[in-house]
């Protein structure tokens, strides 16, 4: 366990003092038959064999010991970890019913209390997905409609790039705003200019909660809430930042209500609100306020974070590398041209292209161990019984970044996406959505966006980094949640 960081170091130190009381009060309970793992600690369970910086890491390399399935236990209670294109493949699509439940660690159970469409399990998860599956197809999420609101947004951004003369500076918080301008049409009905100052507050508040979310604090928080809810720290951050965004949706709510038309919706917000009034009388019925907040929560965030964030990877690998971003270029050239915007179609005639971005999304591995899953029921996996209820981790990592499935996995290579003849060729291992039932529910719009903005970006600037191109990481800064990459300046020049 590597604790460089001074305030990370006196945390633990604070934690190991007060576990006594713990140790006293609360004993792990172990049910079924659980898979074996690495031995596991009083109240501090499995803590030791898990290095905080690269989480994902150690899991991996704990299933070269214990195999696809074994269990490592988190403080007080157990963790089921599937590691392996194989294992996951038969826990998440084969078997997707047992695995579909959502667990709550503690920060997502303090957040949410188990509303909106990404925390909820059960029936509740049914109908949320169903709706906002539906909702979203029907603004256009995959068709020809989002497409031009994409192409539009991306002109915004060439716009702010050129602005800045070709001195150096950081993308990323353009390109959060253009991603976050997308989700935002569908959600609220309308985009925000980027020198929108609560805009760009609340884009912070996203970006800030990221970066937590993906270091040693919050993991010690889901080890430990009841003590970290004593200690300050960044963690406290997190909940600030949900209840000030919670604030904002609310008056959007508010302001949505106010202007309603029964029979007109303009957005996800107009839709939801007009589903709790048609289901208003159905005592079973999940359309509710608090299902509408948290449901509009999570495509926001989702949304802005992910998309924005493989965006930044993206540019820093262009970069790094400026032979991939010069045949992406040529490619635009004989397939676009320099008269109009790329369009969704031409993505079928750009193999090349359409190879780096799929092996951005996998060299980047950005959700290394998935969002928390849960055993929906007692299940007889593999030879073992998973206990109803119990914490279950698959292990994105481990099928993007596999031995078995790449040529080289720890390398960047568009040629893992493509055949000897040059053409695309898709992989069943790539999972960078996750898979089965609870798969990203925005991936058509993501896959949309990150074609249509990283295309128009090249058709129009070359990207120059400020230092030696050997010199920039394209390894994470921080890895939990997220995968955050390191922060670059970059010079775009227009072609």
């Amino acid at each position: 366990m590597d604790f460089n960081d001074q305030g990370a170091t006196l945390l633990f130190a604070l934690l190991s003092i007060l576990l006594v009381v713990w140790l006293l009060k609360n004993k792990p309970v172990r049910k079924g038959r659980l898979p074996p793992g690495p031995p596991a600690l009083p109240i501090l369970g499995s803590l030791f064999h898990v290095n905080v910086k690269s989480p994902h890491k150690s899991l991996i390399k704990l299933s070269e010991q214990y195999g696809p399935i074994f269990t490592v236990w988190f403080g007080t209670y157990p963790a089921v970890v599937l590691c392996g294109f194989e294992a996951i493949k038969e826990a998440l699509i084969e078997r997707g019913h047992d695995f579909n439940s959502r667990y709550l660690l503690p920060a997502l159970q303090k957040v949410s209390e188990g509303y909106g469409v990404v925390s909820s399990s059960g029936e509740r998860w049914k109908q949320l997905r169903r709706f906002s599956l539906s909702t979203l197809r029907n603004f256009g999420m995959g068709k020809k409609g989002i497409e031009e609101r994409i192409q539009e947004e991306a002109k915004f951004l060439v716009a702010e790039f050129r602005n800045k003369k070709e001195n150096p500076f950081n993308p990323d918080f353009l390109l959060r705003c253009a991603a976050s301008n997308i989700i935002c049409s569908i959600v609220f009905g309308d985009r925000f200019e980027y020198e929108d100052k609560e805009f760009l507050t609340f884009l912070e508040m996203i970006a800030e909660n990221g970066r937590i979310l993906s270091g040693p604090w919050i993991q010690m928080y889901n080890n430990f809430p009841k003590l970290m809810d004593l200690l300050p720290g960044p963690h406290k951050k997190i909940f600030q930042n949900v209840a000030d965004l919670s604030t904002f949706l609310n008056k959007s709510i508010q302001s949505h209500r106010e202007s309603l038309q029964q029979d007109f919706s303009r957005d996800y917000i107009d839709s939801f609100l007009i589903k709790i009034d048609e289901e208003k009388h159905k005592p079973d019925s999940e359309f509710n306020d608090k299902n509408l907040l948290m449901s509009a929560m999570n495509l926001f965030l989702a949304g802005t974070e992910t998309t924005s964030t493989t965006m930044q990877w993206g540019l820093q690998i262009l970069a790094k590398y400026p032979h991939i971003q010069e045949k992406i270029y040529r490619e635009i050239e004989e397939v676009v041209g320099s008269c109009r915007c790329p369009a969704v179609e031409d993505r079928a005639k750009m193999p090349y292209t359409d190879a780096v971005i799929h092996e951005v999304q996998r060299f980047i591995d950005l959700v290394p161990m998935n969002l928390p899953h849960m055993a929906t029921n007692d299940i007889e996996f593999r030879g073992y019984l998973i206990p109803k209820g119990t914490f279950v981790i698959p292990v994105l990592s481990s099928v993007l970044k596999g031995r078995e499935q790449w040529q080289v996995p720890e390398s960047f290579n568009p040629n893992h996406f493509l055949d000897e003849n040059g053409c695309f060729k898709n992989s069943e291992s790539f999972m960078a959505f996750s898979a089965g039932k609870r798969k990203c529910l925005g991936e058509s719009l993501a896959r949309m966006e990150l074609f249509l903005f990283l295309t128009t970006l090249i058709q129009n600037f070359v990207f120059h980094p400020v230092l030696d191109r050997e010199d920039i990481d394209i390894s994470s800064s921080l890895s939990g949640l997220l995968r955050i990459p390191h922060m670059y300046k970059f010079c775009a020049i227009s072609r």
